[in-house]
């Protein structure tokens, strides 16, 4: 991924008052983590959503403070429910000599044989794991190549991962991650017992009976 910029300036706008930040087409945001004290920021938000889209929790960021760039993670999002619009960002600042925890997606890819074959259902455990690195060697997402799925039982754990150089991975081992089950297969004569269950209980079903007040007992 190519680096990720973004143009920031600081705030002296707190509280309520940012809504009128928003008004002007500005994003309020905080950065803290490696520095000195959390600083308040805005940026621009039409550029900030063009830019962030497929961002993750493991994408480093470079906020351009008046030409000093300042290495970050994004840790915090919130929307407006309705319109899905970004209102407040928050960013860790990182210090590129020490490593980072953080969350990273795992994305499958391949076909598993036990699908074509044994008509097999995935059924996926973890879709993120933990781990922990330099900035630097931070990645997106790790790959789950399912081709190795051959047949029903079949399972990838977290002791199957082959973790890049420089990258640890902060979960148990014994974790499964996706497992290639047997299909549910209802047979033709239990789901006509079932239709004939349902034809039963509809016909002996009665009218509800709500019980009658004295007014209406007298009339």
């Amino acid at each position: 991924m190519d680096k990720i910029v973004l143009n920031i300036s600081k705030r002296d706008v707190v509280g309520k008052k940012v809504k009128y930040l928003r008004a002007e087409g500005k994003l309020p945001a905080v950065i803290y983590g490696n520095v000195d004290t959390p600083i308040p920021i805005t940026m621009s938000l039409s550029e900030t959503t063009k830019i962030m889209r497929g961002v993750g929790s493991s994408t480093m960021i470079f906020l351009d403070l008046d030409g000093e760039e300042i290495a970050v993670l994004l840790r915090d999002v919130q929307r407006d429910v309705i319109r899905g619009q970004y209102l407040h960002l928050d960013f860790l600042a990182l210090n590129l000599k020490e490593t980072v925890r953080t969350m990273v997606s795992l994305v499958m890819v391949g076909v598993a044989p036990a699908i074509e074959e044994f008509e097999a259902v995935l059924m996926t455990g973890l879709t993120e794991i933990e781990i922990e690195a330099l900035p630097s060697n931070l990645i997106d997402s790790i790959e789950l190549d399912v081709s190795i799925l051959g047949k029903i039982g079949d399972s990838i754990n977290v002791s199957d991962l082959v973790m890049p150089e420089g990258v640890e991975c902060l979960v148990e081992t014994n974790d499964m991650l996706v497992v290639a089950t047997a299909p549910v297969i209802i047979e033709e004569e239990e789901e006509e017992e079932l239709l004939e269950g349902e034809e039963e209980l509809d016909g002996d079903a009665e009218p509800e009976v709500i019980e009658k007040g004295k007014g209406e007992e007298e009339e």
